[in-house]
């Protein structure tokens, strides 16, 4: 097992597949992106499946696929085939802005994997545009459509902005009162790539109001240990509610992730700057028992909680990346 310096077991990793995404979203990245990897700058899909096997020997049973956007790199569909037959990796979770997604609905079950995260921070098409900065809304609507006809357990992220779509909070939140789904409110956090720091208007508290305001049956339901979600049920819906909150950073006692950017970097928080690059110890030669010594060492001088990998970011000179260059 991997055990951090304050007691935490670590059994998920969110392994960013790369950096790459066909939106712009501004609280993502610039308007007018970043400045991507080149190819042999990112992990090749054989060494995240070294990575993988060897953290499921160490006690590793989740991974999460991010990105940017993951179906847009070429060949996802044998890397996640490949993937699923870890063993030891109990869950694979994939979350994506459902742009081309609907086209591995195929592979995705036949690798077992049944929840999908989908990015969608609004319903309103004009809005989708402005916050995307692309003209791709109902191939989002169509697919989350699909995912629920082929019966995937879909949680929807929405980021709530101030001034941009707050407004669409009850909107949003009746998808779970009309389908079978898990609608998600996220803080917005500072990885946008531009330096800007958020409107903290809407945190997790006035989330939580607003939503009790014109669902007085909400109710928030037990917290799992190492969940970063408050759940919530409302009567008569047929799915339930949940709010992150990733910039208040309440959940980071439990924490039981660790992060691999594209480039192979290893993140032992969100927060952080990235510890060392697993891709160069690999490619330098390092053997598996090199490369656990490594994370466990990592893990071990683990920061506290996001505020302080925060701190330790900004006292060092360095800026927060956007997050389509760490993994979402």
């Amino acid at each position: 097992m991997i055990i951090d310096n304050h007691g935490r077991q670590i059994n998920y990793v969110r392994l960013a597949v790369t950096d790459r995404c066909n939106l712009r979203c501004f609280y993502c990245m610039p308007d007018e992106g970043i400045d991507f990897v080149s190819r042999d700058e990112l992990l090749t899909y054989e060494e995240m499946l070294r990575l993988a096997r060897l953290l499921a020997s160490e006690g590793i049973n989740k991974i999460r696929i991010t990105g940017g956007e993951p179906f847009v790199r070429k060949n996802m569909d044998q890397f996640i085939l490949n993937l699923s037959q870890v063993k030891g990796i109990d869950t694979i979770r994939i979350t994506t802005n459902g742009t081309v997604t609907a086209a591995y609905i195929p592979v995705l079950q036949q690798a077992g994997i049944d929840t999908i995260n989908l990015s969608l921070d609004t319903l309103d098409k004009e809005r989708f545009y402005k916050i995307t900065r692309r003209d791709v809304f109902d191939k989002v609507i169509n697919c989350l459509h699909q995912l629920i006809d082929n019966g995937f357990k879909v949680k929807i992220n929405m980021v709530v902005m101030s001034g941009l779509n707050h407004q669409d909070i009850i909107p949003m939140a009746r998808l779970a009162e009309q389908h079978p789904v898990s609608v998600r409110f996220i803080e917005e956090m500072p990885f946008n790539g531009d330096g800007r720091l958020p409107d903290t208007t809407w945190n997790y508290r006035q989330i939580e109001q607003h939503l009790l305001e014109t669902f007085p049956s909400l109710e928030k339901k037990p917290y799992k240990p190492a969940s970063t979600t408050y759940d919530y049920s409302v009567t008569g819906f047929k799915g339930d509610l949940g709010i992150i909150a990733a910039y208040s950073r309440t959940f980071c006692g439990t924490c039981n992730r660790i992060r691999v950017t594209p480039q192979g970097m290893l993140k032992t928080c969100l927060y952080d700057n990235g510890v060392f690059d697993l891709k160069a110890l690999m490619r330098n030669g390092a053997n598996d028992e090199d490369l656990v010594v490594a994370i466990k060492s990592a893990c071990s001088n683990r920061a506290k909680d996001g505020f302080e990998a925060e701190r330790a970011n900004f006292s060092s000179g360095r800026s927060l990346s956007s997050m389509t260059s760490i993994g979402g």
